[in-house]
């Protein structure tokens, strides 16, 4: 299970050179006992054409301008899991909001003393969705685990539904 979120982080690395939650957001979901994945609308499941635009960064030597992917989201009970068929990359994601058809999630990694945050927000609308992609990479000391350094970026997302239920299906 944590090599295949590394291996997805890695992905969204390379992809975005950009991927979470944070325990004090999983800790609220889970005392609350409600699951909010529970919330998020059927037409999110599928495969999606993803394109991402850099819109802001503090360092523009670590975040790629631009990118395009494959998302292919799915649910099994209460765990949503995105995944890219091309890297084999795949990694369960944390709900944090959902309201209406506007859904937001994170999934979070850690290597090479490195932790990589990625929050997702994006609102459906027929077979597409537009939303935003926010980074954080931290960068920790070997010897005492101090953080060194931490790099931020944000994107521009607009999906294209490639494969999967309909939103306008009922």
């Amino acid at each position: 299970m944590v090599s295949n979120i590394l291996r997805f982080i890695i992905s969204f690395m390379l992809m975005f050179l950009s991927a979470v939650s944070v325990q004090a957001d999983q800790t609220k979901t889970l005392s609350a006992g409600i699951s909010v994945s529970k919330q998020v609308p059927p037409a999110l499941m599928g495969c999606w054409r993803v394109v991402s635009k850099l819109k802001a960064t503090d360092s523009p030597a670590t975040f790629k301008k631009a990118g395009v992917d494959i998302w292919n989201l799915s649910k099994t009970g209460d765990v949503i899991s995105l995944s890219n068929p091309f890297t084999g990359a795949s990694a369960s994601v944390s709900v944090e909001f959902v309201k209406n058809n506007t859904v937001r999630f994170t999934k979070e990694g850690n290597y090479d003393n490195q932790k990589l945050i990625d929050t997702v927000e994006i609102t459906l609308s027929g077979n597409k969705f537009e939303g935003m992609n926010y980074l954080r990479l931290k960068k920790y000391s070997s010897a005492d685990n101090s953080l060194i350094s931490e790099k931020t970026a944000s994107y521009t997302l607009r999906g294209d539904k490639i494969s999967g239920a309909s939103i306008m299906e009922k």
